[in-house]
């Protein structure tokens, strides 16, 4: 049998994992691919990948699919890395750029301003650099990832989407799951998810490895107190709450 092809996310978030990933001593019937939120679910449809730690907003479109471990990307409050940013309060602006690395965050704000802030907007996508050259007047964006670290000081006003989720629903919000298209060998589950303990129990590793990348980021304080890890049952709940709200969108307009 060949490796086990498996999807990262490519963002400081899943540094953990890919940590414990790689400290296996079952790496080697692992083969690691670090991609963008969106690429994970796409390279799951057409088989390219066995396991990928798949946006929520893309479940759907695994078609069946079994969520293979208790380890997820989520945040029980604010998550500093998920953002609506902007020159002026988000009550003033009419458009927002829509991040073209995640459709779970764009599926997010579209959620939060439909059922919560009760505001419409113009929804535009965008291209490498938006969130440097485009945000302006208006005109507001979403950023994701780590390149929130390079812009929060930018604009003045930067409003935390998973923050904004909690105060409206009291619940954890899940960005991404582990999860498979395929049924996988209860032993190959046994060893991943080992590997991913090892890797959650080593952050204070990852931040001794990172700490030269992010200057000026509190990397314990993101690791351990705005990423939130464990698949547990509130997280299920907020999961659960937001696809049946995301079900319930009306259609963007063409």
């Amino acid at each position: 049998m060949g490796k086990f092809k498996i999807s990262l996310i490519s963002y400081l978030n899943s540094r953990p994992f890919l940590y414990g990933l790689e400290k296996s001593p079952d790496k080697g019937e692992m083969e690691l691919i670090l991609d963008y939120p969106s690429q994970t679910a796409a390279k799951m449809v057409s088989g390219q990948v066995n396991i990928g730690l798949v946006p929520v907003g893309s479940l759907s479109d695994l078609g069946e699919y079994q969520i293979v471990s208790d380890y997820c990307i989520g945040a029980d409050g604010p998550v500093r890395s998920v953002v609506l940013a902007g020159e002026l309060p988000m009550e003033l602006l009419d458009t927002i750029l829509l991040d073209y690395q995640s459709r779970s965050t764009v599926l997010l704000i579209r959620v939060l301003a439909h059922f919560f802030w009760k505001k419409e907007f113009d929804w535009q996508p965008t291209s490498a650099n938006y969130e440097t050259e485009s945000i302006r007047g208006k005109t507001g964006g979403v950023v994701i990832g780590d390149r929130v670290f390079r812009i929060e000081n930018r604009y003045r006003f930067i409003y935390d989407l998973s923050a904004e989720w909690h105060k409206y629903t009291g619940l954890p919000f899940v960005f991404a799951v582990w999860a498979s298209r395929e049924t996988q060998e209860e032993g190959f589950l046994q060893k991943f998810n080992k590997a991913l303990t090892l890797g959650i129990s080593g952050i204070s590793e990852v931040e001794n490895t990172e700490k030269s990348n992010f200057p000026g980021v509190d990397l314990n304080e993101y690791f351990t107190r705005n990423i939130s890890y464990s698949f547990d049952d509130r997280k299920k709940e907020g999961m659960a709450l937001f696809l049946e709200l995301v079900r319930k969108l009306p259609a963007l307009p063409e």
